[in-house]
């Protein structure tokens, strides 16, 4: 491994740890700093370049375990032994089944007609629109924590999850956006977000490597863990910083950098 392709695969990682869970798109993030700038398909080739992409995402899933630990683990523990009202699997699953159905159904027609600049660009615009509308029409008085939401609030917030599929959209910016309107707080409908993200990126991560693992190359082995190295300490610093800030700068700022990375794409790229 050359030392130039050693700082690429930690760049692409740190760029997949620090985006995946803010509301910035990590995808144009990728195709920014990958296509238009590191080129890892050069070294990798284009479908390991591709699985790579996707495996490092896991390091970016282990940092919120690692996060969310305690909640996991009252996650796992039987229903008598949690307390009612609690956040429990019901929830979770109300907000993942509307994206994970529609995702089955026209994952074709996404990966052939939606992974361009162009839906990317649509996408980060329509946003940070809602973003900003979010912000600006949210219930005077929130739910303070995730164990406040309810069944309904759960899957309305699954519902709007859907428009991520929509490269760009932001799957975190659709969700705590959808929170917000719903009347939870942004701190807690940034937990649900990282919390339901777990298994529906997992699932989705090791179904794409293992539809890609003929391609797989053993001489790309210390690339991806490297690059799972790198997006999992920067999820880590990442994820904690975010939710430390967001029930202060909430989400306005963050659709504003996402028109800033439009104008930047655009002025790469045509």
């Amino acid at each position: 491994m050359e030392m130039i392709e050693f700082i690429k695969v930690i760049i692409l990682g740190m760029v997949e740890g620090l985006t995946e869970f803010a509301p910035v798109s990590s995808t144009g993030h990728m195709i920014l700093v990958d296509e238009m700038w590191l080129k890892t398909d050069l070294f990798l080739g284009d479908y390991v370049a591709n699985t790579f992409k996707v495996f490092i995402q896991l390091g970016s899933i282990f940092a919120v375990v690692v996060i969310f630990r305690a909640r996991f683990k009252k996650l796992f523990t039987s229903s008598k032994q949690r307390k009612n009202g609690h956040l429990s699997w019901s929830h979770i699953i109300l907000g993942l089944l509307p994206a994970a159905i529609l995702g089955f159904l026209f994952e074709g027609f996404i990966d052939e007609h939606l992974f361009s600049i162009e839906t990317v660009l649509v996408g980060l615009g329509a946003g940070s629109v809602f973003m900003i509308a979010a912000d600006l029409h949210q219930p005077k008085e929130g739910k303070e924590t995730v164990d406040q939401i309810s069944y309904t609030q759960a899957f309305t917030i699954g519902i709007v999850q859907c428009f991520s599929l929509w490269p760009g959209f932001s799957r975190s910016g659709a969700t705590i956006s959808a929170g917000v309107l719903m009347g939870l707080s942004h701190k807690a409908a940034a937990d649900f977000t990282f919390i339901m993200a777990v298994p529906i990126m997992l699932g989705a991560s090791v179904l794409s490597i293992f539809n890609n693992l003929a391609y797989f190359q053993w001489s790309a082995v210390p690339y991806f863990l490297i690059g799972f190295l790198s997006a999992f300490l920067f999820a880590l610093l990442s994820i904690r910083f975010f939710l430390k800030m967001i029930n202060h700068v909430k989400l306005t700022p963050f659709a504003i950098y996402r028109f800033l990375l439009i104008v930047v794409i655009c002025f790469l790229y045509f």
